[in-house]
This record gives C-alpha cells, structure tokens and sequence, in this order.
C-alpha cells in the first residue's frame, strides 16, 4: 500500500470516531475538543509531547477512561468485534505467572471451536506460531516456553501485537509500538503496521517516533496540554509546520559524541559473566549472554547497544542483582558482588541503582510519588523521614518536578514525568553506578532529550562519584556516552570510544546497525561530516521523499 502524491485513496466511512472529547480529571482537562477519525486501511498518528494528552485519546477509542473521570463529547465505534490494544509498557498487561504459549493460545483456542476436537490443539498452536511471526518474532518457537520477565521489552511489546493480531480487531490502537526497539526489528514492525492498514484494518498510533509516523501515517494529529495543536498529511507538516509547537517537536538535533573518558581504575568491573534463561522447551537452562571482560571507569558513561533481544536488559539485570542465574563476576571496586539482591549489603545496594525501562510499572500506584522517592533514602541510607522529603523534592524540582506534581499518585503523572521521579529516587541512594535501562525509549524528542540533558548535567556535577550505564537501542542516545559495547546475539561483540564505534565500527554487525539507522553522529572533530543516504541529519531541501509503505 503505497503514498500517493494527492492522497487520494478511498477511505469510506470511520470504523471508530472521536467528536469533541473533553476528559476531565479533578477539574483538570487532560483532553479537550479533541476529534479523530479511524479510517479503514488508514494510518492516523497521534504525536506530541509526553503528558499531551495521547495515551488517554487512544484509550478513548477502546471506552476506558482514567478512575473518577469526567467524559464529555461522542465516542462512536461503527465496527463489530473488540478495539485491539498494543500498550506502551507491555508488562503491565502480560501475566507475568503465565508463559507466553498460554498468554496467546487462550485466544486461538477460542478461534477454533468449530473444528473436530482432535484438530483444535493443533490448529491453535498454528495460529499462534503464525501471529508470532507476523509480529516479528521469528524464533516463536523458543519464546513461547518462557514468562515475560524472559522477555526484552521489544520482545515483550512483539507478544502483545500478536494477541491483537489473534483477535482480528477492525481497529487496533497501537501505543508506541517500537518503543525499546531497534532500528532493524523497528522496520519490521512499520512493515507490519502497514500490513494491517493494507488489509482495511484502521491504525491509531500513538508515537513519539517520528520516522515512523513519517514512513506510515496518511493524517497525523499533533498534541499539546490536552488539545490539537495541528493536523494534516505528513508530508506537509514535515515542509510546512504551521504551528510553533510542531516546528519544535520536529527539530532535529545535531548528535555530539562525549570526549573520551578517562583511564582510572574501573568502579565496576565484569569478568567471565554467562547468563542464563530458564526454558522449559528445552527443559534446561539457555545460555543468553557471554561478556567475557567490561569495565565502567570513575565518572564514565558507558553505552551498551543491539538489538531487541540482544542480551542488553539481562547485562543490566546481572550489574543490579535482579538476575542471578550466571556464572562469573560483577566486581565493585574489585570486590564481587553478590548475585542476587537479596544477598547484597544495604550500602552495595545504595552503590549500584537501577531505573527500569517502564517506570510506570516501577512505582506502587497506591501511595504518593513523593514518598517513594523519600523513601529511597530512608531505607538503604538511614536518613530521617522529614530530611528524607526535603531532599526528595531539592531533587525532584532539579529534575524538573515541581511538588505539585510529586505530591500526586503515578496514575496522574506522564511517562516523562514518571521517568524524572525515577531518577531521583535512584539518585537518592548516592550510588557510586546507576544503570539506566531504555529510559528514553517511549518519549517524545523534547522529553528525550530533556532527559538526556539530565543525564549528562549529572555525570559533570559529580565528577567521578557518579558512574553511568545507558542501555540503548538509540544510536542518538548512546552517542552521549564516553564509550559503547555493541551486543549481538548475547555477545559482546565490539567495544571502544563512543566517537570511534559511531564513526569508524569495526564488526559487521556493528556497522549493519549503523546502516539501518535513520543518521549517523559526526565526530566532534569533523562536525560536517553525514551519510548522504539518510534521509535525516541534511537540510530539508536535499531530503528524499518518505518511505511508501508497501502492499503486502
């Protein structure tokens, strides 16, 4: 299904339909006015920055609204059969008791009741086998013994596609669906998106990706505080934004790589480290990580990238104690540390602090972010509770999180905020490393590189107390680091300065990751140097027409 240069594909009649939306909250408007169209075989993105309002329009079109909300306007559904939903936080809707073979053959079965008995069980699992492989997860076969904790998130986000593919929605709302993955999984996925519009099935994205939008889109939507700010083709908001909000929300950044770290002694070492995964498949144990050697310096960034699946979260997991089925070493100041978290001292738990991918699902929605942020330096460094608040909300407003919005449950605050929240709390502990997992995926590119900022504002300000580990699937994100270790199948494959693995990669792999990025960074050195082939990072004039999307 292809673009056309006067757009003029039949759309017929809306299969869901938003007029004047207006959801109000404590008084507060989180939506107003906002009207949507879902058109059969099309496209419509919604983007904007985190809190603009996306999520709840999305979830409008499926009749959930917030607790205690107050609705006004229409919500019209013209078609049969459920709104398929692809969440952001992919976590928050699988069972995590349950493995992913179960999660999705519950839904097949229910498919196939006209069959003779002796064929369902085979006919289900064929069904599952094949939404798996739509979704772009082509080693269905070893996934399906594991729980989703086994999972990376874009695995993770990949599984619950495939439950909205096994349940034929008419329209399917899909809620960042390449957050935390990579560049080559991430194309999949839009060859995917643009499979279901080519079958009639209306897609409402909701991204803050915007090659995506650009590649699929036929209208997009863009959000501010709740209302529509502008609408209209992608081509003529990508050459002529008409609104202030939209020019900002579209301006690129130049990526600038870290100067190179120092060569001190390491703070946290890994030597030897093989991971494993439980699977029951194979009635065993799998191995999916090797690192025989990393180090992370006094004051360093260190960047680890690859693609979805790649070994990256476990990495993460190992260094934080939340995985404890490997063998090797994670040493702290050349003292190994315990595997599992359990087994660690309160001021080793203070020293290595991790923040989560879904920070959402990181917080109790019960009880005030402020509290859990205090909290943080209550437990692991025995402050007072009163000095414990007054130092949580210092560090929250540094971080951009004024108290009012402290003082509210995570419920009512956006991804983006919820992300500076979780940052505190882990700076709260003073840890000497804080292992940041996927942290801007699902934001937009103001939010993102707010955070970033942080980042890098953190790493100057305190010197060599603060050491960083980024997980990545963003070459743009990694390019803040001091150095990258590149993952590919559960292997490190190549390591080194940030500036010289982003400009000259020496492993295969790494260079195909390059080249199926949207840019590459120039070195700080050679600030003219680009990829005449990306269609991004060159002056508007010179860029190539957006990518069509194909017909199945």
């Amino acid at each position: 299904m292809n673009h056309t240069e006067d757009n003029t594909r039949p759309a017929g009649e809306p299969l869901a339909e938003l007029c004047g939306l207006r959801v109000e909250v404590d008084g507060r408007a989180i939506v107003d006015g906002v009207r949507l169209r879902a058109l059969p075989g099309q496209v419509t993105a919604l983007v904007g920055a985190s809190g603009s309002g996306k999520t709840t329009t999305g979830l409008a079109l499926l009749g959930e609204f917030p607790r205690g909300a107050r609705v006004t306007g229409e919500v019209r559904r013209a078609a049969d059969g459920p709104v398929g939903y692809v969440p952001q936080h992919p976590a928050a809707v699988l069972n995590p008791a349950r493995r992913i073979s179960a999660l999705l053959t519950d839904i097949a079965r229910a498919q196939v009741t006209e069959l003779p008995r002796a064929r369902r069980r085979a006919a289900a699992r064929e069904r599952v086998l094949h939404a798996l492989t739509q979704a772009q997860l082509p080693d269905a076969e070893t996934l399906l013994g594991r729980h989703p904790h086994q999972l990376s998130g874009g695995q993770q986000q990949r599984v619950v596609l495939a439950q909205a593919l096994l349940l034929g929605a008419r329209v399917v709302v899909a809620d960042e669906p390449t957050t935390g993955q990579d560049a080559l999984t991430k194309s999949r996925v839009v060859e995917q998106l643009a499979a279901l519009a080519a079958r009639g099935i209306a897609v409402v994205l909701l991204s803050h990706d915007l090659d995506v939008v650009r590649a699929l889109a036929d209208e997009v939507i863009v959000m501010r505080a709740g209302r529509v700010v502008e609408s209209g083709p992608p081509q003529r908001l990508w050459t002529a934004p008409r609104h202030p909000w939209t020019r900002e929300l579209l301006t690129e950044q130049p990526w600038c790589t870290a100067a190179e770290s120092s060569s001190g002694r390491p703070v946290l070492q890994i030597r030897d480290l093989v991971a494993r995964h439980r699977d029951t498949a194979a009635r065993g144990r799998t191995e999916v990580l090797r690192a025989p050697r990393l180090d992370l310096h006094r004051g360093e960034c260190l960047a680890v990238v690859g693609r979805s699946g790649s070994g990256k979260t476990t990495l993460a997991r190992c260094l934080a104690g939340l995985h404890r089925d490997h063998d090797g070493d994670v040493l702290l100041d050349g003292i190994p540390l315990p595997r599992s978290l359990r087994a660690r001292s309160r001021a080793q738990l203070a020293a290595v602090q991790y923040v989560f991918q879904d920070a959402r699902a990181a917080f109790d929605e019960h009880r005030p972010v402020l509290h859990q942020v205090a909290r943080t330096a209550v437990r692991l460094r025995g402050t007072d509770p009163d000095a414990a608040t007054h130092e949580a909300l210092t560090t929250l407003a540094g971080l951009g999180l004024e108290e009012d919005l402290a003082r509210r449950r995570p419920g009512r605050l956006s991804g983006g905020e919820l992300q500076r929240a979780a940052l505190a709390r882990a700076l709260l502990a003073r840890p000497r490393v804080l292992v940041c997992d996927e942290i801007t995926s699902g934001l937009d590119t103001v939010t993102r590189r707010g955070i970033l900022d942080l980042l890098t504002m953190l790493l100057a300000e305190r010197g060599e107390d603060l050491s960083l580990v980024l997980i990545t699937h963003d070459l743009e994100t990694a390019a803040i680091a001091h150095r990258i270790a590149v993952l590919d199948a559960g292997a490190v494959v190549e390591q080194g300065p940030a500036r010289r693995v982003l400009t000259d990669p020496r492993h295969p792999f790494t260079r195909s990751l390059m080249g199926s990025t949207s840019r590459r960074p120039a070195a700080q050195e050679s600030p003219t140097v680009q990829d005449s082939d990306r269609p991004t990072g060159v002056p508007p004039s010179q860029r190539q027409a957006p990518p069509a999307r194909r017909t199945p």
